[in-house]
């Protein structure tokens, strides 16, 4: 099978096609398995995130982690269902022990043996791939390939960061960032929280015409002021800056929910400007979002599959494109989401 393959951490003046197109034989279903051929596949800032070493991949390793595609096999000890010809998903969460305390609490995002899909195992990248039978996901039949795929880990894990902000119907929500999981949670807040005026900051000029076309009540750069505080703010950027300028825009008793598995740690001298009186003061509080669980991925599409307006913006690219589908993200050349068609089956 055709697969892109990270060999290694990329390293000061390396080119940007980190990743090589390779043969490689298709794997096959191990106990409590399935074989998926693979028809799109998301793409992620996490896999920049491996790409440049701020996370730990298992190298060398197909990257990807939002993946829809069909059971072609099982493997021993798999039940019939998901049954052979399903058509399923794999998210970030590729599986988790099942038996510590933070799974048996419904926390497995944060399960000391958490694996990653397309980090600490083989991913989407490819033409096939192989999954635990009980951590794929049934696409429903009303959401096609291309926009089920982003659902799996930009949508999911914004469900998890909405829920994690804690806002009543009305109160003001805040978004830094518009790429493929914020305009998603904004499509989300429209449905969840129908009366919550939602602010917008991003430095592109593009994503905060984007943001308002979509229903953003307000968007602008950076450190541009709101009409209004935010009960709560959402970032996914991968850096420092935008996390400070949201935090002079937080109401009292506000939350700042950090949705990034890392950040760029050349602006991180900034924490050190921390205005402890004017940013964190009047019980405003800062979290972070870790992964997310099989069921923020299943609520996720059972929302979708509900609300035909909850369906995220794509731009397709071939497998072996895949390079410079994350080279246009590391420049901010992001517009919705952008997905890798690699063995396309039919349109639900």
């Amino acid at each position: 099978m055709r697969a892109m393959l990270l060999e290694h951490v990329r390293g000061a003046g390396d080119d940007t096609r980190p990743l090589r197109m390779v043969d490689l034989p298709v794997p096959e279903p191990g106990p409590g398995e399935v074989l998926i051929q693979v028809h799109v596949c998301a793409v992620c800032h996490t896999e920049l995130d491996e790409i440049d070493g701020r996370v730990a991949a298992r190298l060398p390793v197909v990257p990807g982690h939002q993946v829809v595609g069909t059971i072609t096999a099982h493997g021993p000890e798999v039940q019939d269902i998901p049954s052979v010809g399903s058509r399923v998903g794999v998210g970030w969460i590729f599986s988790a022990c099942g038996a510590c305390d933070r799974c048996r609490e419904g926390r497995e995002n944060l399960c000391a043996d958490f694996r990653g899909t397309g980090c600490h195992v083989h991913g989407g990248y490819a033409e096939y791939m192989t999954a635990p039978s009980n951590f794929v996901h049934p696409i429903p039949d009303g959401l096609d390939d291309v926009e089920a795929a982003p659902m799996l880990c930009g949508g999911a894990i914004g469900l998890r960061s909405l829920r994690l902000a804690g806002l009543t119907n009305g109160q003001v929500l805040g978004l830094t960032g518009f790429g493929g999981s914020n305009h998603q949670v904004l499509q989300l807040a429209r449905i969840l929280l129908p009366d919550s005026p939602v602010l917008v900051w991003a430095r592109n000029p593009g994503q905060r015409r984007q943001a308002v076309e979509s229903g953003a009540t307000w968007a602008g750069d950076t450190h541009a002021s709101a009409p209004h505080h935010a009960d709560a703010i959402i970032d996914t950027t991968p850096v420092w800056e935008p996390v400070m300028a949201a935090l002079d825009q937080l109401a009292p008793g506000g939350r700042l929910v950090i949705n990034a598995i890392s950040k760029v740690e050349k602006d991180r001298s900034l924490l050190a400007e921390l205005d402890y009186s004017k940013q964190l003061w009047m019980e405003r509080s800062i979290r972070s979002v870790a992964n997310v669980t099989r069921s923020d991925i299943r609520d996720f599409l059972e929302l979708a599959a509900a609300n035909t307006e909850l369906r995220p913006l794509t731009q397709c690219y071939a497998l072996e494109q895949a390079n410079q589908a994350l080279e246009e993200i590391r420049q901010g050349r992001i517009r919705g989401a952008k997905v890798l068609e690699i063995g396309r089956g039919k349109p639900s």
